[in-house]
């Protein structure tokens, strides 16, 4: 999207983010007012122009940020998080760990798990395992997030059980 900003604006990203905040204006949605109205963009590059001058992105903030972030007034989920992580990356070296605002991203060459602490009392591991039945503590993810087919509640680090790493584990080889 960003290459076919500069292609149909004539202008790169670097551009376009000078411009906006040289209007002095601050919110979301008059940053994409004045894009559509003034240079006649369409939503999704208006969209992109914003985030991006607004740092509002997930791909505009650090992953360290991101995580750290997710974990405020949850630090005694973090160290579970942290022993996810390094038992995922064990997988194999294609496992990509892509942190958004809410939760972590666990993929392959598709999405194939995340992890979320959820409430402060509870950390959700998002499992993509299609055609497989719930089993044990493996439920049906429900309306937790369409992205992933199961979900395992975790209150503590007893959670993380060899079955958790297993189920992560076929998610990871079937999304290869």
């Amino acid at each position: 999207m960003i290459a076919n900003l500069e292609k149909n604006t004539g202008r790169s990203l670097e551009e376009w983010i000078k411009i906006v905040r040289a209007t002095g204006l601050e919110k979301h949605g008059e940053m994409m007012k004045f894009l559509k109205t003034e240079h006649e963009f369409t939503h999704g590059f208006a969209n992109l122009v914003v985030h991006k001058a607004r740092q509002s992105d997930a791909g505009s903030a650090d992953d360290t940020d991101l995580v750290d972030g997710q974990y405020k007034g949850k630090e005694h989920f973090r160290p579970i998080y942290d022993k996810l992580v390094k038992e995922i990356e064990a997988f194999g070296g294609d496992v990509e760990i892509a942190p958004k605002k809410a939760y972590v991203s666990l993929r392959r060459k598709k999405q194939f798990g995340l992890i979320q602490p959820s409430t402060k009392k509870r950390l959700d591991i998002g499992i993509n395992l299609k055609g497989t039945d719930p089993v044990g503590n493996l439920e049906a993810s429900g309306s937790f997030n369409s992205m992933v087919s199961h979900r395992v509640r975790v209150e503590d680090a007893s959670g993380i059980t060899k079955d958790v790493i297993g189920w992560l584990k076929a998610a990871y080889d079937a999304a290869g």
